[in-house]
């Protein structure tokens, strides 16, 4: 994944917040949900609604939502303003991974795999499952500051035991982002999003502990209460999850 256009940490910030806001990985497996969208695409509203209940149905490090805007909606009238190329191309690694010739919107990813069951009690089963699975990983989140347009981030990732090929990936995330679509297939509609991924950095190659401590950048005028960061280690080789962790500012 790139990594141009990240800013360092020493990029100065005003900060909102001074004491850090610190999360830790529990004792089992979180549950990592990845919604591949677009402002494009008529059939995404009612999923990004769904993925927009996660945190309030799943509290604490049970699950980590994360809405991955693509881009090859944008050649049908309306470009999405959260799209980014990088995200279409990790979509299709994904999806390259498990031997699917498409990619599809709205597609949720749980644990790096294909999941259509999205909606249904289905969901549900497999995160209490994938919640049982005790953690052969610890990460801890810590957000150092929170400003109007970045967040000071630190993510600390152990494996628990061996596990080849793993990598980390760090992400800032903002929710209650609005659009007024004016062309395309959502025409006329006010689309709301929560959770959209702005930025990340990665894949980070793992040798039992890894600490990364980053400046990501936020839109303009984020509130503090709407932005946060994530953290997952994946297996580089099967896009097998080990571990994820959500942390919104405090």
């Amino acid at each position: 994944m790139r990594t141009a256009g990240v800013l360092l940490s020493v990029l100065f910030v005003l900060p909102v917040h001074a004491a850090p806001c610190v999360s830790e990985s529990g004792p089992g497996t979180a549950a990592l949900v990845e919604l591949y969208t677009s402002e494009g695409c008529s059939s995404c509203p009612p999923a990004e609604r769904w993925l927009g209940t996660l945190a309030e149905r799943y509290p604490g490090t049970a699950v980590v939502p994360l809405a991955l805007h693509v881009d090859y909606w944008d050649y049908i009238g309306w470009k999405d303003p959260y799209a980014k190329r990088e995200f279409a191309l990790r979509q299709r690694k994904l999806s390259q991974l498990q031997r699917m010739a498409l990619v599809y919107t709205p597609q949720v990813m749980l644990q790096g795999r294909d999941f259509r069951s999205w909606g249904t009690k289905a969901f549900d089963d497999a995160v209490k499952r994938i919640n049982a699975q005790p953690a052969r990983a610890r990460l801890k989140l810590s957000l150092l500051s929170v400003g109007e347009k970045a967040l000071e981030v630190e993510a600390s990732a152990e494996l628990a035991q061996r596990a080849g090929e793993t990598v980390l990936y760090l992400a800032a995330y903002q929710s209650r982002l609005q659009s007024k679509v004016t062309a395309g297939e959502n025409r006329g509609r006010i689309l709301t999003h929560d959770h959209v991924v702005l930025e990340w950095l990665g894949p980070f190659d793992m040798e039992g502990r890894r600490v990364e401590r980053r400046t990501l950048p936020l839109l303009p005028g984020a509130t503090a209460a709407n932005s946060g960061a994530a953290a997952f280690m994946q297996n580089r080789r099967t896009g097998e999850v080990l571990q994820a962790l959500l942390r919104s500012a405090c």
